[in-house]
């Protein structure tokens, strides 16, 4: 399974990066020992991290990255769509079968709604921060983002209640 994790991009070492990073390697960690391939804009911030525990666990990494950008040390393969970073993030959530939010600004934001759309299962990371904490309140009946009801969204708050997505 292609299981795209999206969430803050910036140096690892900014505070509100630095304080999620534990559970993002370890993320990227589980994702890689349960064999599902780690898809993640190939950048900094949130990307690096779980890049960084998959590729620590030996699991594959494929960073989709905006422009000609050369992407995070961990990336197994990347892939330079040549595109603006929205156009990438389609590319990102059309490639995944699960999204999986950690924080994030209006990047991340945008990947959830896209993916929403798209009809991909969304996992948001509760207590991370940014968007992914900040679209709940908007969430109908605390599962769907509007009347259509495409896909249910659903909500964790540890790493171990990730195992019913990647199994």
């Amino acid at each position: 399974m292609n299981v795209a994790v999206i969430g803050y991009s910036g140096d690892v070492e900014r505070p509100i990066i630095k304080r999620i990073s534990d559970i993002c390697v370890a993320l990227g960690e589980l994702i890689a020992q349960k064999g599902h391939n780690l898809l993640t804009g190939g950048r900094d911030g949130v990307m690096e991290l779980v890049s960084k525990g998959a590729s620590q666990a030996g699991g594959k990494t494929i960073g989709i990255l905006p422009f000609d950008e050369a992407g995070n040390e961990y990336n197994n393969l990347t892939i330079n769509t040549g595109m603006d970073y929205l156009m990438r993030s389609l590319v990102l959530i059309r490639s995944a079968d699960l999204v999986i939010s950690i924080g994030g600004e209006i990047g991340t934001l945008y990947e959830i709604i896209s993916a929403y759309a798209c009809g991909k299962t969304v996992v948001l990371f509760r207590g991370t921060g940014g968007w992914t904490d900040r679209i709940v309140p908007s969430l109908i009946d605390g599962k769907f983002l509007d009347n259509r009801r495409i896909v249910e969204i659903f909500q964790v708050t540890a790493l171990e209640q990730l195992d019913r997505f990647l199994a």
